[in-house]
């Protein structure tokens, strides 16, 4: 299966991409480089890790902002196989101060993108912390990602 057929499947009955809020782009290209906006879910979830909502469901909701940033790709190079390497993926993750499952949490991206690109999803990151997000979101995810040949 393609990774634009296993994008299919993962987000049937998801309408198109979401757009900008604001004066931005879901992606900037510069040469051969993408450069992705932070994403959130695209249900209305409100809360922080530690308090709100357990680890696990902090894991789904990161594998549901990957899919968003997967979306964002397909609509920008029209197939996910015109992808050379997902570069970084950066994580924020919204949560209490005593919270100690950040990694776990961004996982659920990681495990998404590898799941649906294979080797070319493999990619560094970083997660950070913090005391809020906008719209009170739990994660927030944003990306570079390389064009291939």
């Amino acid at each position: 299966m393609s990774a634009d057929e296993k994008l299919d499947a993962l987000t049937e009955g998801y309408d198109g991409v979401s757009a900008p809020a604001a004066n931005y782009r879901n992606v900037t290209r510069w040469g051969d480089l993408l450069f992705l906006s932070g994403k959130s879910s695209r249900r209305v979830v409100d809360g922080k890790l530690g308090v709100d909502i357990a680890l696990d469901e902090g894991k789904r909701i990161a594998r549901e902002v990957a899919l968003e940033l997967l979306l964002v790709l397909r609509e920008e190079l029209g197939s996910l196989n015109r992808i050379g390497q997902f570069i970084e993926l950066q994580g924020f993750i919204n949560a209490s101060d005593d919270f100690k499952g950040h990694a776990q949490v961004l996982d659920g991206a990681s495990d998404l993108l590898v799941e649906v690109l294979g080797a070319a999803g493999v990619h560094s990151r970083s997660v950070l912390g913090a005391v809020s997000l906008r719209g009170g979101q739990p994660v927030i995810l944003r990306a570079v990602v390389g064009i291939g040949g």
